[in-house]
This record gives structure tokens, sequence and C-alpha cells, in this order.
């Protein structure tokens, strides 16, 4: 099992950043990649952003190409969004998610409990 716990999230005013931080504990070492999702109020969970904890590869939904960063930490236990020049169509529940990539596509084995980030107009 690998246990993910985020942070970071909170209200800030369009055009702000904020940085999430997610923490992976467990069985870290059958993780090949980690993810943030989000879902926003009567809408389906969207694909963030993912990096692959090996060579560092990253890749990012168009809605955010440009504005957000995902990195990780030194050690395989930790992996962060930056975001820059929020909108409020951004506003939403974060989620961490740690998994493998098949053809090209994410897909997360397991989810953290989120953080709410709130962009205010």
């Amino acid at each position: 099992q690998v246990q993910l716990v985020e942070s970071g999230g909170g209200l800030v005013q369009a055009g702000g950043s904020l940085r999430l931080s997610c923490a992976a504990s467990g069985r870290t070492f059958s993780v090949y990649a980690m993810a943030w999702f989000r879902q926003a109020p009567g809408k389906e969970r969207e694909f963030v952003a993912r990096i692959s904890w090996s060579l560092g590869r990253t890749y990012y939904a168009d809605s955010v190409k440009g504005r957000f960063t995902i990195s990780r930490g030194n050690v395989k236990n930790m992996v962060f969004l930056q975001m820059n020049s929020l909108k409020p169509e951004d506003t939403a529940v974060y989620y961490c998610a740690a998994g493998a990539v098949l053809s090209g596509t994410f897909t997360p084995n397991y989810w953290g409990q989120g953080t709410q980030v709130t962009v205010s107009s």
C-alpha cells in the first residue's frame, strides 16, 4: 500500500500562486509515476499533470500548460505542483495520485484525500 497526503491548498485571488505538496509513504518503490488530478463541483475528475520518478519526465493538461509545474523531491516521497497565474476556473479539489503509465496514459493505483483550491475573481 501507498499512502498519499496533500497539503498547500487554500484561497487565492486570480493571478496569484499556490504550491501543493504530496507526501508519499509505504511501498513507494512500487510507484512508477505521480500525478495531480482535480475535480470541480459538478464535474468529473480530470488529469492535471504527471511526472515519472526515474527520468522526471512531465506531461500536462492543455488547460494548465505554461502555468503549472510538477516536480519531485530528491527522495521518492514528495511531489509538488506549483500553480501560477491562477484562474477562477482552476477552483477544485486537487488530488495526488500514484501509479503507472500504460500506453501513454497515467493509471492511478492510489489516491490522496484531496486539498481544496479556491481562486476568487
